[in-house]
């Protein structure tokens, strides 16, 4: 399935971003070539541009059934720690170097949790904050004289209990007990 080129501001809902160096796939006579890129991370998707105003992603993968792990064989120098790789099956293994080992870490941990939640059935869905406080708003005010009138029940089966609030405490009554 092929992803939509986007620019970086509007890759959606963004876990991590930052500068990594990324290896090239290809070799120059002296090894392997890094280069510096804007890697951004959504839910379901990796990009990474030449710099953090680029308006087209230098390359966009799925990391839905990829792996990420630390590995500190892709360098020699004193940056080796800060190295990990996302290997997609059927693509190709991508390296990539942190500006730290904890940055590094802080990468790999947010694509495993990123795939557990992938692979789970529920992805949870994290509102921008500003939403967050719109809805509190909206629930918060069920007390106040505006709020909709709750008197009626609109159940469709009447058979069903009817659910008493009281306070914060929902009781139910259920038949036979």
């Amino acid at each position: 399935e092929e992803i939509p080129p986007k620019p970086v501001q509007d890759t959606g809902n963004i876990l991590k971003q930052g500068y990594l160096e990324k290896r090239s796939r290809e070799h120059s006579f002296f090894g392997s070539e890094w280069q510096k890129r804007w890697c951004v991370l959504n839910r379901r998707t990796f990009y990474y541009y030449a710099n953090e105003k680029s308006k087209q992603p230098k390359g966009t993968f799925p990391i839905e059934r990829c792996s990420a792990r630390l590995v500190s064989h892709l360098r020699k120098d004193s940056r080796k720690k800060c190295c990990f790789e996302l290997t997609c099956p059927g693509k190709r293994t991508y390296e990539f170097t942190a500006p730290s080992p904890a940055e590094a870490e802080d990468w790999v941990d947010q694509i495993q949790f990123l795939l557990k939640d992938l692979s789970s059935l529920t992805i949870p869905c994290e509102e921008e904050e500003e939403e967050e406080e719109k809805e509190e708003e909206l629930y918060n005010d069920v007390d106040s004289s505006d709020s909709m009138n709750t008197s009626h029940n609109t159940t469709l089966n009447q058979d069903e209990p009817i659910v008493e609030v009281e306070g914060e405490d929902i009781y139910e009554v259920l038949p036979g007990q």
